[in-house]
């Protein structure tokens, strides 16, 4: 086999994306909240990029040449020869020197009484939080124990969960080939870290959690403690009448423990380990109105402070004394400025288009309720808008829209579904809102099983679905199943 190099020509098409196209990708899937970090990074990072004032006057030099700026766009190219792009820039009135020379040097100042805004951030941050393990260590650190004791315990609380569960049993926490500790050193351990704080803490399972709250509990719970001793997997399964039977009990008195049981806590951890609940921002508004469409929609974009690109800098970039480095930095943000400006502008017109026309096909929801919500494939309102598929995509990743009905993901309205013998389409949604609302209404001493659930369902015109995927829904709804809805 001979083996030889040569060079040959071949000739492809290949779609590049410009940086522009990218950038704008970036801010139309972007959410209200981390559009307005963007924007103050963009304002840090971009000498030429300011916020307009609210206040201006008609027909002003600076709206005039921000207006002109704007009606064409700069070319996308590193070319430093380009310089046509920026020949509409010597319209702009004035010199550069006359400007700094009436002007004098530009400076921020903070009047005497301005409250100094990063000190006021740095006062209303929240402390971080602490873990559910630093917590426990540093009330261990305070328990009055042998050193071996000490050391058990120290192993066990490395061991326990974000729940407060201890996930290990302590035969596997003790090493033969070290002299730290005994398995009687790791018992006694596990009794004294099931007495620290958060009350239940340190225990093995469910069980064990609600007898350690009810040890410390000042009520007389008796009853309690020997109904979880005795039947905790008979009260699991909801056999109530065996237990009662078991225990010679009436079932209200059952009933009645298990009420004093329910306000025990079950994950005592997540008290000290919470996840944090993150604000969420509607970025449209849907309200009636008088219009055609019954239904007005507006973007929540006032937070969004208006950016224009300074007529100073733009003055800099053409005069004839600043230098060619200076120059060239000055073009790059300004070019940088229009992208982020003519992005943000392309996001408002896709954001709203692509909602009006979710309002428009979802009606009768906004009208009626999540039981009317229909299918509406993305596609459906690209084809309508006049965009990508993909375009559709990112304008409703992480956008909320404020109706009604409250605080809903714009991609909630778009869902596959079914079609019932009368051609009528129903959402996924709506058939687990009319689920959810059937077992809401079932009698829960006779609980429906999954098949009166489906032909329930039937009479209320979705009369197609498997048994099986009744099932599936009530499984996502966090739903149990008929026998253990059951209350006696």
């Amino acid at each position: 086999m001979k083996l030889e190099m040569r060079g040959q020509m071949r000739l492809e098409q290949k779609m590049k994306l410009a940086p522009r196209m990218i950038q704008s990708m970036e801010i139309l899937q972007l959410p209200i909240l981390a559009l307005q970090e963007r924007i103050e990074h963009e304002l840090n990072s971009n000498p030429v990029l300011e916020v307009e004032e609210t206040e201006t006057v008609e027909g002003s030099e600076a709206t005039e040449q921000q207006i002109d700026i704007n009606e064409k766009d700069l070319v996308v190219d590193t070319d430093k020869n380009k310089l046509e792009d920026f020949e509409r820039l010597s319209n702009i009135g004035g010199d550069y020197e006359d400007y700094m020379s009436e002007s004098g040097a530009f400076r921020f100042k903070r009047a005497s009484d301005e409250p100094d805004k990063k000190l006021e951030a740095l006062k209303n941050t929240a402390a971080p939080s602490q873990s559910l393990h630093e917590h426990l260590a540093g009330q261990w650190g305070l328990v009055d124990a042998e050193e071996p004791v000490k050391k058990a315990g120290s192993m066990i609380i490395d061991y326990i969960d974000d729940r407060g569960y201890l996930g290990v049993r302590i035969e596997q926490l003790y090493n033969k080939d070290r002299n730290d500790f005994t398995i009687e050193h790791l018992n006694t351990a596990l009794e004294l870290v099931q007495n620290l704080e958060p009350t239940g803490v340190g225990a093995r399972d469910i069980g064990e959690c609600l007898l350690i709250q009810i040890r410390q509990n000042a009520d007389d719970m008796s009853f309690e403690a020997k109904l979880i001793e005795g039947y905790m997997n008979e009260l699991l399964e909801n056999r109530l009448p065996d237990i009662a039977r078991k225990m010679k009990c009436s079932i209200e008195q059952i009933n009645r423990a298990i009420e004093r049981l329910s306000k025990l806590d079950t994950s005592p951890g997540l008290q000290v380990t919470q996840t944090r609940n993150y604000p969420i921002t509607p970025d449209v508004i849907v309200e009636e109105s008088k219009g055609p469409l019954g239904f007005s929609v507006r973007l929540t974009d006032s937070q969004l402070p208006p950016l224009r690109i300074s007529n100073q800098y733009m003055k800099m970039a053409k005069a004839s004394d600043v230098s060619d480095k200076t120059k060239d930095f000055l073009r790059n943000n300004i070019r940088s400025a229009q992208w982020i400006i003519g992005a943000i502008e392309q996001r408002k017109s896709t954001l709203l288009k692509v909602t009006t026309s979710v309002v428009k096909h979802q009606k009768q929801f906004f009208d009626m309720g999540p039981l009317y919500l229909k299918p509406l494939p993305m596609s459906k309102v690209a084809d309508d808008v006049g965009v990508h598929l993909a375009t559709v995509s990112r304008a409703v990743a992480g956008k909320y829209v404020l109706c009604e009905w409250g605080i809903l993901p714009l991609r909630k309205f778009f869902s596959g579904g079914t079609e019932n013998t009368n051609g009528q389409s129903h959402s996924w949604e709506a058939i687990r809102a009319k689920l959810q609302q059937i077992i809401d209404a079932e009698d829960k001493a006779r609980p429906f099983s999954d098949d009166q659930i489906k032909q329930k369902l039937a009479e209320l015109g979705i009369n197609n679905l498997a048994r099986r995927t009744v099932a599936k829904y009530r499984k996502l709804l966090n739903i149990p199943a008929a026998r253990f809805r059951k209350k006696y």
